[in-house]
């Protein structure tokens, strides 16, 4: 009988053995230096004249982070823990580095609330690679060695004996300088959310925290007293009020306000009042929907608050308007929350939804069969996809691209600056058109009084600086995100029984404004009488022709 020799066993893959603190200090070492390159980068800039308190301070986050590595990563949970950082930091980091983004606790907001949708645009190939790069040697050093642990009280001592270490290293460090350290992180607050992974652990804790103390508040009612003032009433049809929120709109690329291309052919032919100067609440959907939409202003706004407290929605419904949310974007923020809220979709219009997102024409439809059908006082809130990235060329019909040759991928890095700009530009231009469309719909249905105010809810970067897309914290945002264009437009039966002039309207509109001036101007241009509405904010006071 024949026997077969066995093939000779292949030797195991060596493996190092390491104790969990070197595991720990060598995960740390890779972290601050694969994943850190934006930290590091603010670090030098903000003590570019001190080199020693550079090395200084460095070196106090760079043990601050292996403290908390330590702290996170106990026994058996070392390896899940730290593998779970790497991802994290890997992941973290591109965005920093590519996008200029800060993750910051609304940052976090914006991630955890967005749409699949949404979301995709952003796991771009380049995305991918970085992560690969920066994941793949991370997982590699967490899991290729083994760890040799002691019993667990032995080694409890020590656990605890390393991390007092870590702190009393950190406190020699900085203690002998330390009001000179604290007055620079204040000056520089980017330097504690750019520190990775810890700023994004640090936002996401924060995050869940807001939201899991903000579970059972309800909102207590507001403006319980409105009611439609003497104008309003005399009013022959019923009254439709359009307010458009605007996605990612960016003031400086709307010809309205001055910008060189002619981005709003349409609108610039309309009798509308354009609004220059406007700010927004927030840098991102999340912040400055809700905040927009509050009677607290961009001072006094927090989430919490928002949520328990009744908002503009409430107050018109209180005066007797039948209120209405239509969404093409993420949601309404819990803005709508008393009310019925539609999201569009590919049956409203198909075409508009051709290539699985739909453009903001897909309101056009039900709009029209809406103002046909329409019986009673109406306030209708559009929410726009608008001009939202990094999938610019997506919000406009191939044929209408006006501006070339713009950026068809969402790897901004892979466009030229002027194929960006072009691309949003474009996104612009569509929506000029869109709102047109809306107010020649508006203005060809007899059977109702109709205006219509569009703001946008915050602007964008489109690479000044390093910085791309939106949600920087409003400490350090630039101006291209917080200034954002608002326009106005008054049929003329609704001018006639609200008794509005435009010539006031518009010469108020040159004054700086923001935001807060939405909540009392929109009771002020519906005529609705409430003790909560303030006249210094509403931006319609005084321009009644029988007030002067």
């Amino acid at each position: 009988m024949n026997s077969t020799p066995f093939a000779p066993a292949r030797k195991p893959w060596p493996r190092a053995t390491v104790r969990p603190i070197v595991l720990n200090l060598l995960v740390t070492a890779y972290l601050l230096a694969t994943c850190n390159a934006t930290f590091w980068r603010y670090l030098g800039s903000a003590l570019a004249d001190h080199p020693i308190a550079r090395v200084a301070l460095g070196a106090g986050f760079a043990v601050w982070a292996f403290f908390i590595v330590s702290l996170l990563s106990v026994r058996r949970l070392q390896k899940p823990v730290l593998a779970v950082l790497v991802i994290v930091a890997a992941v973290s980091s591109y965005y920093q580095d590519a996008l200029g983004t800060i993750i910051d606790q609304t940052m976090m907001q914006n991630v955890l609330t967005t749409t699949v949708a949404e979301g995709k645009h952003l796991l771009t190939p380049a995305m991918l690679g970085h992560v690969a790069l920066r994941a793949i040697p991370g997982l590699f050093l967490v899991f290729w060695p083994r760890v040799r642990r002691g019993r667990i009280i032995p080694s409890a001592p020590k656990w605890v004996g390393i991390n007092a270490v870590a702190l009393a290293v950190i406190v020699a460090i900085l203690a002998p300088n330390l009001r000179y350290f604290a007055t620079t992180l204040r000056g520089h607050k980017e330097l504690v959310h750019t520190l990775q992974p810890l700023a994004t652990l640090n936002s996401t804790l924060g995050y869940v925290s807001m939201v899991a103390g903000a579970h059972d508040i309800v909102a207590q009612p507001y403006g319980t007293d409105a009611k439609k003032g003497p104008l309003l009433t005399t009013a022959k049809k019923p009254v439709l009020f359009v307010f458009v929120v605007g996605e990612t709109g960016r003031a400086a690329n709307w010809s309205l306000g001055g910008y060189d291309r002619d981005t709003n052919p349409l609108l610039s032919k309309l009798d509308i009042v354009y609004y220059p100067h406007i700010t927004s609440c927030g840098t991102e959907t999340a912040v400055s929907v809700p905040c927009m939409f509050s009677h607290f202003g961009r001072k006094n706004y927090s989430y919490d608050k928002a949520l328990g407290s009744e908002n503009l929605l409430d107050v018109l419904g209180h005066a007797g308007f039948k209120v209405h949310w239509w969404d093409n974007q993420t949601g309404d923020k819990d803005v709508a929350a008393r009310f019925h809220v539609r999201f569009m979709t590919k049956a409203d219009d198909p075409a508009a939804c051709a290539r699985g997102e739909c453009m903001d024409g897909v309101f056009l439809p039900p709009l029209k069969k809406f103002i046909a059908s329409m019986t009673q006082d109406s306030v209708l809130v559009l929410h726009q996809i608008g001009s939202h990235g990094p999938s610019y060329w997506l919000r406009y019909p191939p044929e209408d691209e006006v501006f070339k040759p713009a950026c068809h991928t969402a790897q901004l890095s892979d466009c030229t600056n002027q194929e960006l700009v072009n691309a949003y530009d474009d996104t612009v231009v569509h929506t000029d058109w869109f709102l047109a469309q809306v107010i020649d719909m508006l203005k060809a249905s007899t059977n109702i009084e109709s205006s219509l105010l569009y703001v946008a809810d915050h602007g964008e970067s489109l690479g000044e600086n390093g910085l791309y897309l939106h949600g920087a914290p409003y400490w350090m945002a630039p101006d291209v995100q917080t200034h954002v264009p608002m326009l106005m437009w008054l049929s003329p039966t609704y001018q006639h029984t609200m008794d509005l002039s435009m010539t006031c309207l518009k010469d108020r509109a040159a004054q700086p404004a923001s935001h807060d001036n939405l909540f009392s101007t929109v009771l002020g241009l519906l005529d609705v009488q409430t003790k909560v509405r303030d006249n210094a904010l509403d931006l319609t006071a005084g321009c009644r022709k029988d007030a002067g």
